[in-house]
């Protein structure tokens, strides 16, 4: 499936498809790739969870746009973390990118996330490896400075299906994607 069809489905099987899709970023001439490992699915208005759920505010402006586009927003104050706004535009469905495995630009991460390892489990590590901040929240994934390419699937590896990490609301959903092994 190509990268606009897999975009213009529906949150969960974008969360599913995105595993094994790379994310390339160049920040400072720096490139970093990783193939995506994690997921998690936010269903817009339907999803408790989800920052869109109450509706368009300035900082999920970016989950209302259309499919491609990146959503930035900083956890607990702390950590970025990002998103893949996918379906109809108008929506806010997102899916949040939590893990990968590092294929260029190694020697760039550790010293990013200043260790050897732990280096893309969890998505603030993940935006961290990849360079990603708030500046980069709408940044449209198909050209630029970040690029997301569909993959060939999880290799016959094991995708689990878990409840979504780190939220109070519609805790009961198995939304995270994680491909095992």
């Amino acid at each position: 499936m190509g990268l606009e069809a897999l975009l213009d489905a529906d949150v969960l099987t974008v969360a599913r498809g995105l595993l094994g899709a790379t994310l390339r970023s160049v920040i400072g001439g720096r490139p970093v790739a990783v193939t995506i490992t994690e997921t998690e699915a936010y269903a817009g208005s339907d999803d408790p969870a989800s920052h869109a759920y109450r509706g368009r505010t300035r900082r999920n402006e970016t989950m209302f746009g259309p499919a491609g586009l990146l959503y930035v927003y900083r956890s607990y104050g702390i950590h970025w973390c990002m998103n893949v706004v996918v379906g109809v535009e108008g929506v806010g469905n997102a899916v949040l990118l939590r893990g990968g495995e590092i294929t260029e630009g190694l020697d760039v991460v550790m010293e990013r996330r200043r260790r050897p390892d732990q280096l893309t489990d969890g998505p603030g590590k993940l935006c961290q490896a990849l360079g990603v901040t708030g500046q980069h929240d709408g940044v449209d994934l198909r050209a630029g400075a970040i690029v997301l390419k569909p993959g060939p699937g999880v290799g016959g590896r094991r995708v689990e299906e878990t409840p979504r990490i780190g939220i109070s609301k519609a805790t009961g959903r198995l939304w995270r994607f994680v491909v095992v092994g």
